[in-house]
């Protein structure tokens, strides 16, 4: 199926797509620094640049885009135009993310996802609990990692 807008148009709006700063990335950063956690953010030392770095817990956290890192929820459609462009570029970003958390944990970094649908959409959870979840895991000295999904 063609795009129905010119390729100027969606070279446009593809370019206007931010990878940091985002609206979930946003409402992690101050909910868990008003609860008195501290720091950093795209450490581009570690694989992935993790959104969040927490160095005194020895943990990140990745604000992860459904569509982007290709998340199994009612955010992500395979798109219908340029099909294999699309699933070249998602599988492939699949990868590079399973590659990272295994390099992360290697390093002995704590990873934690957050997925957009579980800040936003339909199946959404309350921003304050997700929050709270982030929080208890990086209280924990537990090993292993965190994943917060919508409830689907």
């Amino acid at each position: 199926m063609p795009d129905i807008v010119s390729s100027e148009t969606r070279s446009r709006m593809m370019s206007g797509i931010k990878g940091k700063d985002t609206k979930p990335e946003m409402i992690l950063r101050q909910g868990l620094h008003r609860l008195g956690f501290r720091y950093r953010l795209h450490d581009r030392n570690l694989p992935g640049k993790p959104d969040l770095v927490f160095l005194r817990y020895k943990a990140v956290i990745f604000a992860n885009g459904c569509f982007w890192h290709g998340h199994s929820c009612h955010l992500f459609k395979w798109p219908s135009s340029n099909e294999e462009f699309w699933h070249t570029k998602i599988n492939r970003n699949m990868e590079v993310d399973r590659e990272n958390l295994a390099r992360l944990q290697e390093m002995g970094w704590r990873v934690g996802i957050v997925w957009e649908c579980s800040l936003k959409g339909k199946y959404r959870i309350n921003s304050e609990e997700v929050i709270e979840l982030c929080a208890q895991w990086l209280q924990t000295t537990d090993m292993t990692s965190i994943e917060i999904g919508g409830q689907c």
